[in-house]
């Protein structure tokens, strides 16, 4: 296994762990496995592979790169309120998975 197959294997791993604290037990292994793919770009950093959800800009990023670019999701507020809706549910953990976060934003969205 090649050393980027093994860190997005930790990645999806985190990912899972976390999925699983916010009480989330049916995971799409393929939506996740195609959600930590996504990263493979930043998959060295590890700041970028992290969501803070306290920091409001953070939150606006993830909804204009992710919400809008990724879901076209184009309605602002209802991404916004998607956003921090899974913020909320995963403020129990400090250090927050983006592939995490993005697998719920999308389960939010529907």
């Amino acid at each position: 296994m090649s050393e980027l197959h093994e860190k997005l294997a930790k990645l999806k791993t985190q990912a899972t762990n976390q999925l699983n604290e916010c009480g989330v037990s049916d995971i799409d292994d393929e939506l996740l496995d195609k959600l930590v793919g996504n990263l493979r770009l930043i998959v060295d950093n590890k700041d970028a592979l992290l969501v803070s959800g306290a920091d409001e800009s953070e939150l606006e990023t993830v909804r204009k790169n992710f919400v809008v670019k990724k879901l076209g999701v184009e309605d602002k507020e209802k991404g916004a309120t998607m956003v921090k809706a899974v913020a909320d549910k995963m403020s129990g953990i400090r250090m927050k998975n983006r592939a995490a976060f993005y697998y719920m934003v999308q389960q939010e969205l529907g």
